[in-house]
């Protein structure tokens, strides 16, 4: 019998999830049984999204990987914490150097896009100041996965093979051979319910979580990535490893009709969401389904993005504060650029002054919003022989010009998409919520923290709903159920209307909220995926 996993011609609804012990909501439904697990065992929230996070390499390797960064917002004894586990571009490159090799701008392949991978250091550091269990413990489901293998999901296999299928055809130097004997290992792309696994990642993990990630940044699985880095003469090196470590930030927020929304500072494009979310709380919306709604939503979100693409990198690089980006006055001065026509949007200057996400949450209060990526997919399509490590391609957002903000140098983190976001009210969590998929992002967490707020649909309600994507100029991607009436409305305001019907462009999301009188939790999670949520 021949069955189309891919295919449901009839309406289905998905229930808001309703808990009280504990919660993680994420793309896939192993990794999130697996932190449902770690928190019946005695582990916390953050336990929980280690164990979900190290499944997800495995189980969802067209989105994240070992190889990747993360970002966490930790909210735990009544504080959130914010942790930015980017690594920084390799000290030897530069401009100079990437265009004595020929590139105008920075590849999507190969090694001269590859930073240092975040990824294991960011489990290890929340593992050790707020886990309960030991790292170890946290990975073991992951390792179990590698090891034994899992059948593929359906949406998993849809990118897995839009991914070989780009791949077979871009990919044909010798160092990414390594990335279709791991991915592709009978020559193919598996199908739904197959059985896939990776010893090399299985043993990998067993290092990190025996060395506390120590293994992947001074011992060997380093030396593996420096040999491999020096054999196809990239920029990487153990060093670059050694000398990195996530770091411990403030989180940055903006008031959003009495609530605090949340988000890790720059080099993420965070700031991108606040930004928009700081112009628009300057106009009152009727209504939900209206094209004024939508009008002022989408233009607020282009010059939020004009700002965000001409200042955001590491932060000590920018030229301006991003306490003066988000400034009322700042948002009240962009606000009034907005009429009744599609604007060109073009950078102000203020006053001087392929993504994994998870959210998860325990009943002592602790809560986490989690994020990794490798970017573009598998990232920069380099496997590390022998590991299961696909290495990130993060450098490509640098720019080429040295006078840009985000310009290309040695030891810095560049312009990020990932980004966790999290939700509070009078000094109290309300909770974790995370749309990713690129620079779509910002622009999901815009729409789903207006959904909540301004037009009070539950957690579901507020994922399910129709999105819209800006793209570039006065070019707006819709869903293909985004309502017709309202693109064709937008359209006669000047916005060039494309329905899409591929609904990946749009962003998984998850939301995770805690009731402050009765402590309940009520999740939701992306129907545009393999996403669910697992609860007691």
């Amino acid at each position: 019998m021949t069955t189309d996993y891919l295919h449901y011609p009839y309406a289905s609804q998905r229930m808001t999830t309703v808990a009280n012990k504990g919660m993680v909501a994420t793309s896939q439904p192993l990794a999130a049984q697996a932190g449902l697990d770690l928190l019946k065992k005695g582990g916390n929230a953050i336990d929980a999204a280690i164990a979900t996070a190290a499944v997800l390499t495995v189980v969802e390797p067209t989105s994240n990987g070992i190889g990747g960064d993360a970002f966490a917002l930790v909210w735990t004894k009544g504080e959130l914490h914010g942790l930015n586990g980017s690594g920084p571009s390799p000290q030897s490159i530069s401009i100079d150097s990437v265009k004595e090799r020929g590139y105008n701008e920075i590849p999507k392949y190969g090694w001269i896009p590859v930073t240092v991978p975040g990824v294991p250091a960011s489990w290890a550091a929340l593992s050790k100041r707020f886990g309960k269990l030991s790292l170890k413990e946290a990975l073991a489901p992951a390792i179990h996965y590698a090891e034994e293998g899992f059948p593929v999901s359906p949406i998993l296999s849809k990118f897995w093979k839009n991914a070989y299928a780009h791949f077979e055809k871009e990919l044909k130097k010798e160092e990414f051979q390594h990335w279709f004997e791991t991915f592709a290992p009978d020559g193919r792309p598996p199908e739904v319910g197959e059985v896939w696994k990776s010893k090399g990642h299985a043993e990998t993990l067993r290092q990190i979580a025996e060395t506390d990630a120590a293994s992947f940044y001074q011992g060997e699985i380093a030396d593996k990535i420096d040999a491999f880095s020096k054999a196809y003469n990239g920029y990487l090196r153990k060093e670059d490893l050694s000398g990195f470590a996530p770091e411990w930030v403030d989180p940055i927020s903006v008031q959003y009709r009495g609530y605090d929304v949340w988000e890790i500072p720059p080099n993420g494009q965070g700031l991108i969401a606040l930004s928009a979310l700081n112009i628009v709380k300057g106009f009152e919306f009727d209504h939900k389904d209206s094209v004024d709604t939508y009008h002022k939503q989408i233009e607020a979100m282009k010059l939020a993005f004009a700002d965000g693409q001409k200042y955001i990198t590491d932060e000590q690089e920018m030229s301006v504060a991003v306490q003066d980006l988000l400034s009322p006055s700042y948002g009240e001065s962009r606000r009034q650029l907005i009429d009744d026509e599609a604007l060109l949007p073009s950078p102000g200057q203020p006053p001087k002054g392929g993504t994994v996400y998870l959210a998860t949450a325990d009943d002592e209060g602790n809560m986490v919003s989690f994020i990794q990526s490798n970017y573009m997919g598998f990232g920069s399509g380099l496997v590390v022989p022998g590991t299961g490590i696909a290495l990130q391609n993060r450098g490509h957002n640098f720019s080429m010009d040295p006078e840009h903000d985000n310009a290309l140098k040695g030891g810095k983190r560049t312009y990020h998409t990932i980004i966790p976001g999290f939700l509070s009210k009078d000094g109290n969590a309300v909770g974790p919520f995370g749309v990713m998929g690129g620079f779509m992002q910002p622009q999901g967490h815009l729409q789903v923290i207006t959904n909540l707020i301004d037009f009070h649909l539950n957690p579901q309600s507020a994922l399910d709903a129709p999105r819209w994507q800006w793209v570039d100029g006065k070019r707006v991607w819709v869903e293909s159920t985004f309502p017709p009436h309202l693109a064709e409305a937008l359209s006669r305001k000047g916005h060039q209307i494309e329905v899409q019907l591929e609904k990946g462009a749009f962003g998984r999301g998850q939301i995770i909220w805690r009731d402050q009188q009765s402590g309940t939790l009520f999740g939701g999670t992306e129907s545009r995926t393999d996403g669910t949520i697992a609860a007691y």
